[in-house]
């Protein structure tokens, strides 16, 4: 994508510019032939060459330099811009199930995503939205789409540890929703879950096509430690293990074009907000310079009537 033209029909106009240039080109023949009265075709031989005055035709030449900005400027000239013009609805979508009680991350796992998260919304841009969805057994919404991050950050500081299961499905889902709420807007979602997909009623798999219907990229964080992380006890004093459904995570990234990261502790966890921010595709969008030609033309016009009334004015 280079320099493009809005409305190209209007250099037609520029065809006028040769065709001025040509009866300025008579006008002054004419002129020079009713100036000069000679007696004698003699006294006209002995007249040395004359050499193109410049300065003479400038004022011409800088109206002329002004007629071609105006019709340039009228065709609508564009470049492309990377530009937050319209900015990105961003969605973080976080598990608040029971398992993110674990304190394998300091304090708990949802205190250290709530921190990491907080990074992201501050790393966004001025036009971009930020809204986030919590779910557990189901979903719900903790903060709907907003430019004001500060608004969201507060939203989000109030976010209460819940003991349900884990809808994935349910999420991802209302996140997709909340994302396409604001249209002509790029969409991202970004979802953190440290478990298997064991409630709601929408799949991770219907979540995906209502994903990839809606052109809208997911990344997907898996949370989990290094080491098996004990969450409690059964009825018979088994331990009960967090679990991580890293293949459904990955195959939600790899189906909607995001990416999947894993983190490990708060450190990797804070890295991954990091580079997902750094990573969210900024689309190059074509930026009208033609205020830039009409500003120049009339540069040109004022510079124009000072060299034709101004103090150093020509005499031709």
């Amino acid at each position: 994508m280079g320099f493009e033209f809005g409305e190209p029909i209007a250099l037609i106009f520029l065809l006028v510019i040769p065709l001025i240039i040509y009866f300025y080109k008579i006008y002054n023949e004419k002129k020079k032939r009713s100036s000069i009265k000679f007696s004698s075709l003699g006294i006209i031989k002995k007249i040395p060459h004359q050499k193109i005055n410049i300065r003479a035709h400038l004022p011409f030449i800088l109206l002329l330099v002004a007629v071609a900005s105006i019709i340039i400027g009228l065709a609508d000239p564009t470049i492309p811009l990377k530009t937050e013009k319209e900015g990105v609805n961003v969605v973080l979508v976080i598990d608040d199930s029971g398992s993110m009680t674990a304190a394998d991350y300091k304090p708990t796992r949802l205190e250290a995503a709530k921190k990491a998260s907080e990074i992201l919304i501050n790393s966004l841009e001025p036009k971009d939205n930020i809204g986030i969805i919590i779910f557990e057994s189901g979903a719900t919404t903790a903060a709907y789409l907003t430019p004001f991050k500060d608004l969201a950050i507060e939203k989000l500081k109030s976010i209460e540890q819940r003991q349900g299961r884990t809808a994935i499905g349910d999420g991802l889902g209302l996140g997709i929703d909340m994302a396409i709420s604001i249209p002509n807007k790029k969409k991202v979602v970004i979802l953190l879950s440290d478990g298997v997909n064991n409630a709601g009623v929408v799949s991770p798999a219907e979540a995906v096509e209502f994903a990839k219907i809606n052109e809208i990229q997911v990344y997907a964080i898996g949370m989990g430690s290094e080491e098996p992380t004990i969450l409690g006890y059964d009825y018979f004093g088994r331990p009960q293990y967090a679990e991580l459904d890293e293949g459904t995570l990955k195959n939600i990234a790899l189906e909607t074009g995001g990416k999947y990261y894993k983190s490990v502790d708060q450190n990797t966890l804070n890295e991954v907000y990091e580079n997902i921010s750094e990573n969210i595709k900024r689309e190059w969008e074509n930026t009208s310079i033609k205020d830039w030609f009409f500003v120049f033309a009339l540069i040109v016009l004022l510079i124009n009537i000072y060299i034709i009334y101004g103090r150093y004015r020509i005499i031709v």
